[in-house]
């Protein structure tokens, strides 16, 4: 995880404020006015009790109290306003953040996506995300309100005497900014170690409902719930400390206020003394002091509650800021599909060569089957023939033209490819196949659940292709859930089709029903076919053995 000051945090998430930098404005102002208004109820309830003294304050009773009354409807009002003002703000922003969130996940997908932590991924468009809401509705313009109202206030306090207004200058500068910086800096990475232990749980708890049946089975239930009791208690600990860190700022930062209050009291006293400044100047500046804290105390407890939520910001920006590994393509000329070609590939897994200096041809209309050991490459080739990667050395050429020079919309209209592990969405199967053309119609959805032998298993179901489907697929076995993906495959209807182990999970019967569909298919489209299975090699028209091609180069 990339390490990053809460202030270039800060300052890249108010970057994300332009496009409601209009609402933002609004915000401060009317929360400035309101907080003023705030103030000055006070400040003017200390002018009638200098009014019932009979001291010149150049206000009347009844204009201090309709003044009051005016600021209390108006304090009300604003401070209604300001809420909602930030919190449209903030969850306009949420919205935004998440839309730009899912598309850096889709650019990040596939390739800097492999052996990511799901759980923590989850807490970060989730949880993560939403602690931002902290950041956009609580702070962004009390910041700003803080820093105009203390200057206000300073110019007011500071008419009484220049040193009264320099000493509120200090209390507001020491709560509002010397406080948050300390105490932030006392809280360490307390908010990233509550985020990080945060989507360790998650992970875990994410992992344990997914092999729910294995621990049932061996007999884990306890041994998962201690470990899930262990990570619970990690993050209570953590949290803990968070608010052990927050109730030592509030205190200091009360006690701190206290002291100016003092001071500012002393002080003004002193400057009666010497005659310098009357009872008025004693009394109203104390008042005012005492009364307008309010915007740098919420300051000040930012210090420790922003923790966490710039641990959650650092967090969303590491998947905003990441570089793709393979880079969307825009703006090249469109292509049909003619052939495919492998030319001297090598691609490594980091230090892991996988495919070493292999060479394919896929003629069109041609059904090329891909063989080899588990590990040997076979899925990695198809891969790459999708740019789900980038080749490190060699060549993958479409239509006699480089993969990379091919607009990824294009590619991706293409080509057809069915992973090892079809993905079944929380969704009726209709939709879950539409996923691969959206506007296809019912006999579009039916003939391609033919070819994939499944209409029949379908319209068994009460409720047919609008029957849902449980969460992960959990609802269908893994024949069932293979031939949906490959009724997507042919649903999709591409010219070039790779088909990832499409038999694995299929009894005979369904295996031969779906190679003679393929074989129909090779008539008009060409299919690379990866398999462990000899039957199903008997559709295809060339074979090519990875292990042999990463030896020799050349067509076992």
């Amino acid at each position: 995880m990339k390490k990053r000051s809460g202030f270039i945090v800060m300052a890249r998430l108010i970057g994300l404020v332009k496009p409601l930098t209009g609402f933002m404005v609004l915000a401060i102002i009317m929360g400035l006015i309101g907080h003023l208004c705030a103030a000055f109820i006070t400040i003017f309830g200390g002018f009638a009790v200098l009014e019932l003294l009979d001291f010149n304050t150049h206000h009347t009773l009844t204009a201090i109290f309709i003044s009051v009354l005016v600021f209390a409807v108006v304090r009300g009002v604003l401070r209604y306003a300001e809420q909602a003002c930030n919190h449209f703000i903030a969850f306009k922003l949420l919205a935004l953040i998440r839309d730009k969130v899912f598309q850096a996940l889709r650019k990040l997908c596939p390739a800097k996506l492999e052996g990511k932590d799901k759980g923590n991924l989850i807490s970060v468009i989730t949880s993560d995300i939403e602690l931002l809401e902290v950041f956009y509705a609580h702070t962004i313009s009390p910041v700003v309100i803080a820093v105009f109202f203390s200057a206000i206030m300073c110019v007011f306090i500071g008419s009484y005497h220049m040193v009264l207004g320099g000493i509120a200058l200090i209390a507001y500068a020491t709560v509002g900014m010397i406080v948050p910086i300390f105490t932030s800096k006392l809280s360490g990475d307390t908010g990233m170690k509550f985020r990080t232990k945060s989507g360790e749980l998650s992970t875990f708890v994410l992992d344990s409902i997914r092999g729910l049946s294995e621990i049932l089975q061996y007999g884990q239930g306890n041994t998962r719930l201690n470990k899930m009791n262990q990570l619970t208690d990690e993050l209570s600990v953590e949290e803990g400390r968070m608010k052990r860190v927050s109730g030592r700022n509030m205190a200091v930062t009360n006690t701190i206020i206290l002291i100016f209050d003092l001071t500012m009291f002393f002080v003004a006293a002193a400057f009666f003394q010497n005659g310098e400044i009357g009872f008025v100047g004693v009394l109203i500046p104390t008042i005012a002091l005492m009364s307008s804290f309010g915007p740098v105390v919420a300051l000040a407890n930012l210090g420790s509650t922003l923790q966490s939520t710039f641990a959650a910001g650092n967090r969303v920006l590491d998947i905003l800021e990441e570089v793709p590994a393979v880079e969307e393509i825009r703006g090249c000329k469109e292509i049909g599909f003619t052939e495919a070609k492998v030319q001297n590939v090598t691609f490594a897994y980091r230090e892991e060569v996988i495919l070493d200096d292999v060479t394919v041809n896929i003629p069109k209309g041609s059904v090329v089957g891909i063989i080899g050991k588990s590990g040997s490459g076979k899925s990695t080739l198809l891969k790459l023939l999708m740019r789900f990667w980038n080749v490190q050395k060699g060549k993958v050429q479409i239509s006699d033209t480089d993969i990379e020079n091919i607009n990824t919309m294009n590619l991706r209209d293409l080509e057809s490819f069915m992973t090892q592990e079809t993905h079944l969405f929380h969704d009726s199967i209709r939709n879950n196949l539409k996923i691969a053309k959206l506007d296809a119609t019912d006999e579009e959805i039916m003939s391609a659940c033919k070819k994939a032998s499944v209409h029949d298993f379908i319209m068994s179901l009460p409720q047919g292709y609008d029957t849902a489907v449980g969460e992960l697929g959990d609802t269908l076995s893994g024949g069932e859930r293979q031939r949906i993906g490959l009724a997507r495959a042919f649903l999709h209807d591409a010219p070039f089709v790779l088909l990832d182990e499409p038999t694995s999970n299929l009894d005979s019967l369904n295996e031969a029903v779906i190679l003679k569909s393929l074989k129909e298919e090779g008539k008009d489209k060409t299919i690379v076919l990866v398999s462990h299975r000899q039957s199903t090699m008997r559709i295809a028209d060339t074979i090519y053995s990875v292990e042999d091609l990463s030896k020799t180069g050349r067509v076992s």
